[in-house]
């Protein structure tokens, strides 16, 4: 271990040095202008738009609405009707540890939900809101909620058709039930041609949306609370990137119960910590409470413009949404397949709670804190991570500390589950050995210095790009395996009613 940390150091200590040619002083320059047209390009042809009433409607979007809306329909509200039973797995009340698997239904969620609880649940609702306006936030709920039946499915799928291995390791995902499902309805073809794009996408999407972007916010905010454009460190991102990804390649080098057991910590301290000084502005402007919820419904239904206003609230609402959540991206599954469990269909339950907490609960909490507080018209032009602090330091000075000390542990603790996320992939596309698990994980902290010197504007274009890509495939695959998890579904729904499957506590 300490000999794998200690190349680590050295490896990224050489690439710093060959990237800035010997000089270190305008790195982030050089590195941001060689990456930005990249990333334009590639979000121009992911978020191809058509004109719908004056709005630039990205065709992505309705492809993620459309799907999420006939998972609720066709599992019959599974959202809302397993509800209760989520939480009797997550508490362990059929947990097996015999099963095979490498982590609880516990854990497995809090490593999915550091994936997905991260800074879209900060800086993606700050965008949503200052572009689509407090309308954008209906939308997102409503997201959430459908976003569960996507979600359930992924993860029924990606512990189904799981590998599983001798020493005990699982592998598992969209990659795997993509090509080991299609291929059981005489579509082995298809299948394997989208389990290798899906696996490149998500390769992609680990270094974009699961690395650079929480990079550079974390980056940003750490800047914001030292001095702004006056800080010591505001040309020195390459510097900040360098000794995060150290402290990442120390954890990730451990694998999935490495991760999983940071993940469990992490998880519900930053969530504490974040809904609670949510929790204190809100409280503190209590009377302004209907207030910002009117605005948020009269913004989703009757914006200016009405037809184009709306429109654009609602394109905004569920594009940020799907980038906080990540439902029907599939990324969650892959976290999920290592859960201990001989039941596929447990671990789709579990999964619901994670659009839950993660967009119905977090991200509204964000957003009520911009609008009560007016930082969304009081900032024009400010947006990310940037607006949400101005919005919490409108009220108590010292609060964009307490969100910085969030906003490491957020972007920490996703970054986490990418690089695993990512590794799967990796891992499926070149194979299961060291020496190429290595390569891609020196890769992925390369990654972490680049988000942080580059400006915010490519850096989301990428992420959401690169986040977005991955449903393609995934969707596609979805829709003919929905009677698969249908199937499984009802099997289990009623050996659970008949008293068949044993409770262990």
């Amino acid at each position: 271990m300490k000999n794998s940390v200690t190349l680590w150091v050295v490896l990224l200590i050489f690439i710093l040095l060959v990237l800035a040619e010997g000089d270190l002083s305008d790195l982030d320059a050089k590195i941001s202008q060689v990456v930005a047209p990249t990333s334009k390009f590639v979000s121009g042809i992911v978020f191809f738009s058509v004109p719908i009433f004056g709005v630039s409607v990205p065709l992505m979007v309705f492809w993620l609405v459309v799907a999420s809306l006939i998972a609720t329909v066709y599992f019959r509200f599974i959202n809302i009707r397993a509800f209760k039973h989520a939480f009797q797995l997550i508490r362990g009340d059929y947990s097996n540890p015999k099963d095979a698997g490498e982590v609880s239904h516990f854990q497995a969620l809090t490593t999915a939900l550091s994936g997905t609880v991260g800074l879209g649940n900060i800086a993606g609702v700050a965008i949503a809101v200052s572009v689509g306006g407090p309308g954008a936030t209906f939308w997102m709920i409503v997201s959430g909620v459908l976003g569960m039946s996507l979600k359930f499915s992924e993860c029924t799928l990606g512990v189904k058709y799981r590998n599983e291995y001798a020493d005990g390791s699982v592998s598992g995902g969209p990659m795997y039930y993509l090509s080991k499902g299609l291929a059981e309805r005489n579509l082995a073809t298809l299948g394997k041609g989208l389990a290798v794009f899906y696996a490149a996408c998500c390769f992609l999407s680990a270094l974009g949306g699961g690395n650079m972007f929480q990079a550079n916010q974390c980056f940003r905010q750490f800047v914001n609370v030292t001095g702004g454009e006056a800080s010591f460190m505001a040309d020195k991102g390459w510097l900040f990137g360098f000794v995060l990804a150290i402290m990442l390649g120390i954890v990730i080098i451990g694998g999935i119960k490495s991760i999983a057991k940071v993940t469990e910590k992490i998880v519900p301290l930053m969530a504490a910590i974040y809904v609670g000084a949510a929790l204190v502005i809100i409280i503190g402007h209590i009377e302004k409470v209907p207030g910002a919820f009117a605005a948020i419904i009269d913004g989703a239904f009757s914006a200016p413009g009405v037809a184009g206003g709306v429109l654009g609230a609602l394109v905004q609402g569920f594009k940020r949404a799907a980038f906080s959540n990540e439902a029907g991206v599939g990324s969650a599954a892959i976290a999920h397949s290592a859960v201990r469990t001989k039941e596929p269909i447990t671990e789709g339950i579990v999964a619901l709670y994670e659009p839950l907490i993660d967009t119905v609960v977090i991200c509204t909490m964000t957003a009520l804190v911009i609008i009560i507080t007016g930082s969304y018209s009081a900032n024009a032009g400010m947006s990310g991570v940037a607006l949400t602090s101005a919005a919490f330091e409108s009220v108590i000075w010292w609060f964009p500390y307490v969100l910085a000390l969030a906003i490491m542990l957020f972007a920490f603790s996703t970054m986490l589950s990418w690089a695993y996320y990512g590794s799967k992939c990796w891992a499926y596309l070149f194979g299961e050995n060291r020496t190429m698990d290595m390569i891609y994980k020196l890769i992925y902290c390369c990654f972490v210095i680049i988000g942080c010197t580059m400006s915010l504007k490519p850096v989301v274009d990428f992420a959401d790009s690169s986040v977005f890509i991955m449903a393609v495939a995934n969707i596609i695959g979805l829709y003919i395996l929905f009677p698969v998890v249908k199937t499984e579904l009802d099997s289990y729904w009623s050996r659970l009613k008949s008293g068949r499957i044993k409770r262990y506590r």
